[in-house]
């Protein structure tokens, strides 16, 4: 078990050892997931096994993070707690992947070296949802009813409407 998590993996060189990698990722490393963050402070915890199931590589473990995103209904900060359970197959080809048990995700490698912080990267990604949001009201309407008060109030002048001449010859009936 390393304490300091790695750069760049070889994750099927894992899976033979049976390896294990706890620790924790910054969350402003993850460039791509930053992007869609109000503040990117504070750090991922990982905590991944590799092994073998038969001959497939797989990755087991669990991710977890405190995520700000902005609120769809006020733009605000709002906090999101995300704690996964991953299960990835390590494949090289599109029909390893079609055979992998229904309970393993793919995980593509075209190098036998690969980022770590993109597999952790992706799973957040992939489990953010659509439309954060506030899990209370936090989009209300103020109504002043003083400013609504005094528009009644006030005398508005009268437009002309475009559509009269077209009323006026229903009426009629010309044509």
């Amino acid at each position: 078990m390393l304490s300091r998590l790695p750069e760049t993996i070889d994750p099927t060189h894992l899976a033979d050892i049976r390896g294990e990698l706890k620790g924790q990722v910054p969350i402003s490393s993850l460039d791509r997931l930053t992007k869609m963050l109000t503040i990117d402070s504070g750090s991922v915890d990982v905590d991944l096994y590799f092994s073998r199931e038969g001959r497939i590589p797989k990755v087991e473990g669990r991710i977890k993070a405190i995520l700000h995103l902005q609120c769809q209904n006020c733009l605000e900060a709002v906090e999101w707690s995300f704690d996964e359970t991953i299960k990835l197959g390590i494949v090289t080809t599109i029909e390893q992947a079609n055979r992998l048990p229904e309970e393993l995700e793919p995980l593509m490698i075209e190098e036998e070296k690969i980022l770590l912080k993109s597999i952790i990267e992706d799973e957040i990604l992939l489990n953010l949802p659509a439309f954060p949001k506030h899990e209370y009201e936090c989009f209300v309407v103020e109504i002043n009813t003083n400013t609504n008060e005094q528009l009644v109030n006030e005398e508005t002048p009268s437009r002309k409407n475009p559509f009269a001449i077209l009323a006026k010859l229903k009426k009629t009936g010309d044509s």
